[in-house]
């Protein structure tokens, strides 16, 4: 759980209106090389759920980011079938 709140804290720092979560993940993995596509998206849920005590248009924003990345995993794991 500590990994996952770090990485969802990265997610945090890093999340601005505009980014694609292709330039998420990749800022992400420059401090956490490990860090899978799932775990940047888990962390990004993560986050949300962290921010969501103050609902901002950066809320949203991040939530959206999440459901990209959610998505993105999905096809992948239909096309590795």
């Amino acid at each position: 759980m500590d990994e996952l709140r770090s990485i969802a804290e990265e997610v945090s720092r890093l999340a601005r209106p505009g980014i694609r979560p292709a330039q998420l993940c990749e800022a992400v993995r420059k401090r956490h090389p490990w860090a899978s596509e799932h775990d940047i998206a888990r962390a990004t849920f993560y986050a949300v759920i962290l921010a969501a005590e103050e609902p901002t248009e950066w809320l949203l924003e991040l939530h959206g980011l999440a459901v990209e990345l959610r998505n993105c995993n999905v096809q992948e794991a239909a096309n590795d079938r």
